[in-house]
């Protein structure tokens, strides 16, 4: 609130002073809020009367109250010079000190005039909206209590105390004391029953709480209950984003388009430009694209600048992969507002997208500068160090076929980066593997070491060189193993792996003790779209030690049905030919082709919260041909089941089962259980 008492103080002044009747326009312009009227003729007022006092402070109150507070404050400093007993003077003087936001100043002032007449309604309330800008509210309470037991219901004070509750509750919320701000929140109810902005700031705060239910519930309070366009206008823009929250983006839309429809000018006011914003963003949610793309440019050619609009247009762009737009239009916000928390935030977010890390940690820590301990930017900074923090990834697995072949695995992986560029690499896997029948066992110790380093935002160099030591039935021996591989996006949605690896054929007993070395070299080239289809192609040309060499092709073509969790569906097609066919020793035939239907449903480790579990379960079926023969039916199962106990650490149980005969060396029926441990031990920024 601009003023801490009723401009109505003015016509105690007429009694007080005997003004005459003509004096009556300037305090109908106070009171009315005409303040340029008021200054003009109060200044008029003053060149026949340059020394009245009341004149004198209509005058200050007017120039105040239009925006000069500096002015004001120079006009009641002299007043108080020449009257420095007059408290009415003293209660001005006061309040242009919170008009100038001095409110260390104010708040020693009021002090005195709390101390000097402690029944004083306008220096109570002076003293708590004092107390209230400096966020000390619970002092802010106590002042504008004893205000309303002075004046008991005072709107001004009742005004006032729930603005104290408000910015108590933010403070708490801020500080993610999210219980305390509910608490504040409802006791603010209790009093002020059904406010709107109450409704909105706990709905608000359930949502930062993730209690997606009770915002749900909220909201529908504040839409039944509170009989105003704009409040059940405010409550369909809150449900449509709990229900995007909750992954129901078509219900999303739906109410959106309730509220949309129900406007006239879609920036008039702004309750309506929220809700425009809101159902651009439910059209993008759902991927509507180009009806998005033709509202936001109705909006531009009308107002090109302003920044809501422009955040639209960044948002648009980054759903549809055009980061580089994208990043435009936040620093062009940011050079409307530098403080823009959408501008700065969003453009941490993009620049993450484009693989440019520093500056994205950057642009999040400028967000925190002016929106401290702001949730979303210290999730993303959070997010981040979690990606560039050292880890052990560990797994242990049981291997058999109808072959009569078993293995036993353990594999240990360990990530350690020095900066958002440079990690170093390291693994070491330990495998026994045997033939039942024919009880031939093999040993196997693989160690390898490495870095990955970012050439270019778009380009990732990594690379590992290793040893293996096996141990067979008549052959022991040590072999170089190596993985080089460059990761390239040379395009908006789409990626390119070209590398190459040395390894040796271990899959069972028999083969490790041929010591068959395998050098790939392989492509992996992956195409997306803004319309749920994408495109996987693999190839691999291996050449080997003992004179044979290998073609595979893969490719599998797929639509994304949903994205939480995330599910697609597709079609696969593998290709492989061997120059020598060796059948006795390894599947190598001189043509084989599968094709394949699969249905893949993934909920990420990655996205998931602390005590949730994530999944992954892959089905596919379909046929192969291997050589000439008749065509054979294939299946494949691939799950995973996992629990995230904390950010740091997670454990999954995993299983795979496949017919097809290119999933093992051997060519048989194959069959995998295992368990995986995660562990980050890292997280420190550099």
């Amino acid at each position: 609130m601009k003023t801490t008492y009723n401009i109505l103080f003015i016509f105690l002044l007429i009694g007080v002073f005997g003004f005459s009747q003509n004096m009556k326009e300037g305090f109908s312009y106070l009171e009315n809020g005409k303040y340029q009227e008021a200054t003009s003729f109060f200044k008029t007022i003053l060149q026949e009367y340059p020394t009245n006092k009341t004149a004198r402070l209509c005058y200050g109150r007017a120039v105040g109250l239009n925006g000069d507070s500096a002015k004001a404050k120079t006009i009641f400093t002299n007043l108080l010079k020449d009257y420095p007993k007059d408290f009415e003077v003293k209660l001005n003087y006061g309040e242009s000190l919170l008009w100038n936001q001095e409110f260390n100043l104010a708040k020693a002032y009021y002090q005195q005039l709390v101390k000097e007449d402690s029944k004083n309604f306008p220096a109570l309330l002076g003293f708590a909206n004092t107390l209230s800008n400096l966020k000390e509210y619970e002092s802010a309470l106590k002042y504008v209590n004893k205000a309303l037991e002075v004046s008991p219901g005072n709107p001004n004070a009742m005004t006032s105390k729930k603005y104290i509750y408000l910015g108590n509750a933010y403070q708490k919320q801020q500080a993610q004391q999210y219980t305390a701000s509910e608490s504040i929140l409802k006791e603010c109810l209790s009093i002020f029953t059904n406010d709107k902005d109450t409704l909105l700031n706990l709905a608000n705060l359930y949502l930062i709480m993730n209690e997606l239910d009770k915002a749900k519930a909220t909201y529908a309070i504040l839409g039944e209950n509170v009989s105003n366009y704009e409040a059940e206008t405010a409550a369909f823009n809150g449900l449509a984003l709990v229900e995007h929250l909750k992954g129901n983006d078509k219900k999303a839309l739906q109410i959106s388009q309730t509220a949309y429809d129900h406007l006239g000018n879609p920036t008039g006011t702004p309750i309506a430009q929220q809700t425009s914003e809101r159902y651009i963003q439910a059209l993008i949610w759902n991927k509507k694209y180009t009806k998005a793309q033709d509202l936001i440019e109705e909006l531009i050619e009308t107002q090109p600048n302003e920044n809501w609009i422009l955040a639209l247009r960044a948002t648009l762009n980054v759903y549809k992969s055009n980061f580089k737009k994208s990043l435009a239009d936040y620093n062009q916000i940011l050079v409307n507002d530098s403080t823009s928390f959408d501008g700065n935030l969003g453009k941490a977010n993009v620049l993450k997208a484009l693989g440019r890390y520093d500056e994205a940690y950057a642009a999040a820590e400028k967000t925190l500068v002016f929106y401290n301990n702001q949730k979303d930017a210290t999730n993303f900074l959070k997010e981040l160090d979690t990606k560039f923090s050292a880890f052990y990834d560990g797994k242990a697995s049981y291997t058999f076929d109808n072959g009569d072949n078993e293995a036993f695995s353990v594999q240990n992986s360990i990530e350690f980066p020095f900066s958002t560029r440079l990690k170093l690499l390291g693994n070491y896997t330990y495998r026994t593997t045997n033939n039942t029948v024919t009880n031939n066992k093999a040993t196997s110790h693989a160690a390898s070491a490495g870095l990955e380093y970012q050439l270019l935002p778009n380009m990732t160099f990594k690379g590992t060189l290793g040893i293996t030591s096996a141990k067979a039935e008549t052959n022991d021996f040590t072999q170089l193993l190596a993985d080089l591989s460059l990761n390239i996006k040379p395009f908006k949605l789409q990626t390119l792996d070209i590398g190459y690896k040395r390894e040796i054929q271990s899959f069972n007993a028999d083969l490790l003790d041929r010591e068959i070395v395998q050098n790939n070299f392989y492509a992996n080239y992956n195409v997306s779209t803004n319309f749920n289809l994408g495109w996987f192609t693999q190839y691999y040309y291996t050449a080997q030690n003992d004179d044979n060499s290998r073609h595979l092709l893969f490719t599998s073509l797929y639509y994304n049905i949903l994205s939480k969790p995330s599910l697609k569906v597709g079609l696969n097609y593998q290709y492989i030919t061997f120059e020598k066919q060796v059948p006795s020793i390894y599947f190598s035939p001189e043509k084989f082709n599968a094709g394949e239907v699969f249905l893949n449903l993934i909920k990420d480790e990655n996205i998931t919260k602390t005590n949730e579990w994530f999944y992954e379960l892959t089905a596919a079926t379909g046929l192969q041909y291997i050589e000439d023969n008749e065509s054979q039916s294939t299946y494949r199962f691939q799950g995973k089941l996992g629990y995230k106990f904390s950010d740091r650490c997670l454990v999954n149980v995993f299983g795979t089962r496949s017919n097809i005969a290119s999933a093992t060396a051997a060519g048989f029926t194959f069959t995998e259980v295992g368990v995986r441990f995660k562990w980050i031990f890292g997280g420190k920024r550099f």
